[in-house]
């Protein structure tokens, strides 16, 4: 690491003490998600650490969501966890068509931090490192009206930007409908442009193969070109996230 990376990560840790904070128990590679996500602006990173500080002590009091707190969303198996892809990150897959908009949205919202922090936790090799990613798969096939729910895309991509900065590699929209365009358009607005890069759309042959490369087949369920067998999160049992 140069001393710039050095220079930041020192700053940033005096700015969040001068917010009333601390990142005693946080590694570099944490903070370091943070700067990268503010551009290595020190002060910015330090204010969005310690937003996230407090967002996570109100919403997950306990360090984890458990399954009993989010019965309804887990009900639809509607969320899948497949193993590791090439690069060594966890292969989440959504099923649309088995999606419909909650009812309850404080639910919902658990429900996102549940499969983002047991997806995020499927990669841990004994202990957290802080810098771990993973990838996100939108499969829209079979989709109806019914299905639709920008709300829901949206609080989900803007969780991923306001409180797990730098947690998404990849993230593929698979068998868009014509009539859902419109709906990924206004979705995108509330996006940031460093979001929007990551976000690939498969439209094509070409597109597909580079998809299938990109995730590894190991991990990649039959279904999308791959060799393994689909696992609905609720069946990955992991030892941080089981009630």
């Amino acid at each position: 690491m140069d001393k710039s990376p050095e220079l930041a990560l020192t700053q940033m840790r005096k700015s969040v003490e001068k917010l009333g904070s601390s990142s005693a128990n946080y590694g570099d590679p944490t903070l370091m998600r943070f700067l990268i996500a503010r551009s290595m602006n020190p002060e910015k990173a330090a204010k969005m650490f310690v937003q996230w500080q407090k967002w996570r002590a109100k919403m997950v009091p306990s360090g984890f969501i458990t399954e009993s707190e989010v019965p309804d969303e887990l009900e639809a198996r509607k969320i899948y966890l497949q193993g590791l892809s090439k690069d060594g990150y966890p292969v989440m897959v959504v099923r649309g068509s088995k999606h419909f908009p909650a009812k309850d949205q404080v639910q919902f919202k658990k429900f996102v931090v549940h499969l983002l922090d047991k997806t995020i936790a499927s990669s841990f090799r004994g202990r957290e490192i802080g810098n771990e990613k993973l990838i996100g798969i939108l499969d829209l096939q079979q989709i109806t009206y019914k299905n639709i729910d920008a709300r829901g895309l949206i609080t989900g991509f803007q969780f991923l930007q306001s409180y797990y900065p730098e947690r998404l590699a990849k993230c593929y929209l698979l068998n868009m409908p014509w009539f859902f365009v419109s709906v990924w358009k206004l979705v995108s607005q509330f996006l940031e442009q460093a979001t929007l890069k990551k976000i690939m759309i498969v439209s094509n042959e070409e597109e597909n193969r580079e998809f299938i490369r990109e995730v590894g087949e190991e991990a990649l369920p039959a279904e999308y070109g791959g060799r393994a067998k689909l696992v609905a999160l609720q069946d990955v049992k992991l030892n941080s996230t089981e009630d």
